[in-house]
């Protein structure tokens, strides 16, 4: 059983971002490659407090690349967060304008991304080394936005320049509405343990809210990460991949004090055939085929687990249902797989 709420210090906060009061404290984190319109929209569905877009270039988008234009989308979200990315004050400003024309209710500024072709240009994570440029490209985007603008970047660029807490105090005073801090730095990558400790001296340095982010993985997770950063509210990124209800969860157990169980084998046997579905239809059958493969084998690893399986099972499936063209084959390999692991768990 959970702790009830009224033993848990953090079910009584709410987290806003300008006007608007989130439903949970737990956001979906923006991930490359993971977080387009489909997978938003079930995050959504399943209680998310926010999901944020994938990273769109801001030039890219300013260029009409169809790609930017397909992750701008937020259709069925709630709430419409697009994270921009950028070097530049004058695309980024367009990228603003383009966002707000597509719906867009927030803007996130990325300055977190540790990917060397985004870093090499100097944006994402990037920034980090030259907070100067950073804080005018800040006040840039603030200036161009008629919605909020938050800002989720890293610790700093390494550990002998921790430039958060600065950072955070100057885009606070530019106006940005909330901050969130993914506890490692860039040069970290994704090693180690997030330092939750550290998000706390930015949380120190601001009065907007802040939110933590990096190795949320549990509800015990949460406890402890809000615990160590006195952050406002937590952002879970990799530990989602194939469990899209996971945030909505956690943020029902951070407000309750309750432990949901993962959806039975049937709804995540149908969510993710509604997923793959949509993402046929929203990137096109030839790629839409492709980017679902690494969620199938994510989502094969999370049904796994939620029966206390080992994700070997898992593999054994993936190998094949992600060498299979046909769309309607892979349809039906999902529902073989899912019924093999039900009468496996019987057994």
């Amino acid at each position: 059983m959970g702790k009830c709420a009224l033993d848990n210090p953090s079910t009584a906060a709410t987290l806003a971002i300008g006007p608007h009061r989130l439903p949970s404290r737990v956001l979906l984190a923006p991930m490359a490659g993971i977080t387009d319109l489909p997978f938003r929209r079930v995050a959504a569905r399943f209680g998310a407090g926010l999901v944020v877009s994938e990273m769109i270039a801001s030039e890219l988008l300013a260029e009409g690349d169809p790609r930017a234009a397909l992750r701008i989308e937020g259709e069925g979200v709630g709430l419409h967060a697009v994270q921009l990315a950028g070097c530049e004050a004058r695309w980024l400003a367009e990228g603003v304008r383009i966002a707000e024309d597509a719906g867009a209710d927030i803007i996130d500024i990325n300055m977190g991304c540790p990917a060397k072709q985004v870093t090499a240009g100097q944006a994402g994570a990037g920034l980090l080394r030259d907070i100067d440029n950073a804080t005018r490209l800040i006040e840039a985007t603030v200036a161009a936005a008629s919605v909020p603008v938050t800002l989720k970047m890293r610790l700093g660029w390494d550990e002998h320049s921790i430039v958060a807490p600065e950072l955070a105090r100057r885009a606070a005073a530019a106006g940005v509405a909330m901050i969130t801090v993914h506890g490692r730095t860039r040069e970290q990558f994704y090693q180690g343990r997030a330092d939750w400790n550290a998000i706390a001296r930015v949380k120190e340095a601001v009065s907007i809210p802040v939110v933590a982010n990096g190795d949320l993985e549990s509800f015990e997770d949460a406890d402890a990460m809000l615990a160590a950063s006195h952050a406002d509210g937590v952002m879970i990124g990799r530990a989602a991949r194939g469990r899209p209800w996971l945030p909505g969860q956690i943020g029902e157990y951070l407000a309750t004090g309750r432990k949901p169980s993962a959806p039975s084998l049937a709804v995540q046997r149908d969510l993710l055939l509604e997923l793959y579905e949509s993402w046929l239809h929203h990137s096109g059958r030839e790629r839409g085929a492709r980017e679902a493969r690494k969620h199938i084998g994510w989502a094969l690893e999370a049904a796994a687990t939620s029966l206390g399986w080992t994700v070997a099972w898992a593999r054994g499936w993936r190998a094949g249902l992600l060498s299979e063209a046909d769309p309607a084959r892979v349809a039906r390999g999902i529902v073989d797989a899912f019924d093999d692991l039900g009468w496996r768990a019987a057994a």
